[in-house]
């Protein structure tokens, strides 16, 4: 096992035990850290991606975010580098929701090429659990406006990875299908 694959391993550990008593907010309350496994893999398998930071943050990207997980924390474990990337695809949860949603739309476009390889990936993982396993408290409109919102951020990353763009637009085809936006 080389260096690349134990951090990475060190990396999915850390995220199991930050994630460990979270639930995703669909009918089964599926184990939340299955979306950032979700994440990296579609990276490595989808997007063809090898870098061990990028892969590294991708598994990570949650975990400032969505657990008691510091800045500080991060970085003694995984090192400056992930720690930015991480930062960069962080949204601050003491913003309101809509402005959130507005600055990850604004931000997109100037995001390094690491955080946009992980929002992309994250908005397929999401997308694609709105549609086939969503909240359950999550009507057909809101369905409808996460998957406008998400056209809006990946709009502002095209040009970043072919394969992941293309899945992605699979993704949104099979969305407006099931959603009916025809």
């Amino acid at each position: 096992m080389d260096d690349s694959t134990g951090i990475l391993l060190k990396a999915i550990h850390f995220s199991s035990i930050k994630h460990r008593d979270q639930r995703r907010k669909d009918f089964s309350e599926s184990p939340y850290i299955n979306h950032p496994i979700q994440v990296i893999e579609t990276l490595w398998e989808v997007g063809g991606v090898r870098d061990v930071v990028t892969l590294t943050a991708a598994v990570l990207h949650d975990t400032i975010e969505d657990t008691q997980t510091s800045p500080d924390e991060l970085r003694a474990v995984f090192g400056d580098g992930v720690l930015a990337v991480v930062l960069e695809v962080t949204d601050d949860k003491d913003l309101p929701k809509e402005q959130r949603k507005r600055l990850q739309v604004e931000h997109a476009p100037h995001l390094s090429p690491p955080a946009k390889l992980i929002k992309l990936a994250d908005k397929i993982s999401n997308l694609a659990d709105i549609l086939h396993s969503p909240p359950v408290d999550w009507s057909l409109q809101r369905r409808q406006e996460y998957l406008l919102w998400t056209e809006q951020v990946v709009g502002g990353l095209r040009g970043t990875n072919v394969a992941l763009e293309n899945k992605y637009d699979e993704t949104l085809e099979a969305g407006r299908q099931i959603l009916k936006m025809l």
